[in-house]
């Protein structure tokens, strides 16, 4: 009998590492994946959050400026009043917005 016509018996080696591969791949899709999501998640949202806050520092101070120099020219109360004033009502407005946890669906 040449080889071509002997039986061919398993390979269990190729049979073990398919088997090692299936399981890797269901580790990875069912345990790593959801925790590198989340990661970029918290990663992203924090990027997001100090970039958010530094572009809100940045109008702030940029509104102060231009309403210190060209709407009241040297009276810095008055400019703060005005800001805060502002501020107060966007967060008053805000907060009136809001509802309680069990009424959010």
């Amino acid at each position: 009998m040449s080889e071509a016509q002997q039986p061919h018996e398993p390979d269990y080696v190729d049979r073990g590492l398919s088997w090692l591969d299936h399981v890797l791949d269901i580790v990875h899709d069912k345990v790593l994946r959801p925790i590198l999501l989340a990661g970029r998640i918290i990663a992203f949202g924090f990027i997001i959050l100090v970039a958010g806050l530094i572009l809100l520092t940045a109008v702030m101070i940029f509104l102060t400026r231009i309403i210190n120099v060209y709407v009241f020219s040297g009276r810095e109360w008055l400019t703060y009043l005005t800001l805060g004033t502002v501020s107060l009502v966007a967060g008053l407005v805000i907060w009136r917005k809001r509802r309680p946890v069990t009424l959010r669906k």
